[in-house]
């Protein structure tokens, strides 16, 4: 457990019922069955980490707004994802598209070491001021072009995106560390499909798992998508 506060990371009693049924009903159901990652997402409450407009549905089976064109990522794709990384504890994880900072909440949960980018600062600090008043303690989070990775705080074990691209950024690929997977959202701007890179020891990549078909925002930065489009 990487947190303080002592009772933090159980949703009020409200909340309770919600949350289970999410992950019975929309995670465990679609074969989600890694107990790290289940047990990660009961200790964070969701409700915490969506507007307060949206208080209600923060336990559907959806993406939800955040504001400036952003979302947070439906449950299902959030669990599908930390699955795929594999983390047993331990791991350094570099996260692009911190958002409101639920995966990051739940990375810190999962991972030794959580580096966090988000490229639009009012949600970073918001999700930073969050992250802190629940007890997080093993994060960074910082304001800069994320597909440039963050070379100074790697390699790194695993990285997860938020924000999809064509391809995955060739800083990405370089900060990995050997034997490092990388989970992002592949393809163009009608749709992608969320993928999983293993990096060998040799430094080359096995061709990357298919995991399942998406929708995610645009990586936008020097090695994604132009602020144009």
């Amino acid at each position: 457990m990487n947190r303080q506060t002592p009772g933090q990371g159980r949703a009020e009693d409200r909340w309770v019922r919600p949350l289970e049924e999410m992950i019975q009903n929309q995670i465990i159901a679609r074969g989600v069955k890694d107990k790290r990652v289940l047990a990660a997402m009961r200790r964070v409450p969701r409700h915490l980490f969506v507007p307060d407009v949206f208080h209600d549905k923060a336990y559907s089976d959806r993406a939800l707004p955040i504001g400036s064109a952003q979302t947070i990522s439906q449950p299902y794709m959030v669990a599908v994802s930390l699955q795929a990384l594999g983390l047993r504890g331990g791991e350094k994880v570099l996260e692009i598209g911190a958002g409101t900072g639920y995966v990051t909440a739940l990375l810190a949960e999962l991972a030794g070491a959580v580096r966090a980018i988000e490229r639009i600062s009012r949600l970073a600090d918001a999700a930073r001021s969050r992250l802190e008043k629940l007890g997080c303690t093993n994060f960074l989070l910082r304001v800069m072009d994320g597909s440039f990775g963050w070379a100074d705080e790697g390699p790194f074990d695993a990285i997860l995106s938020a924000a999809s691209s064509p391809e995955p950024p060739a800083p990405w690929l370089e900060q990995l560390k050997p034997g490092g997977c990388l989970v992002m959202p592949v393809g163009g701007e009608k749709g992608q499909t969320l993928a999983q890179y293993v990096k060998r020891p040799d430094g080359r990549f096995d061709k990357p798992g298919k995991i399942v078909k998406c929708k995610f925002v645009k990586l936008i930065g020097r090695h994604g998508w132009s602020e144009d489009g």
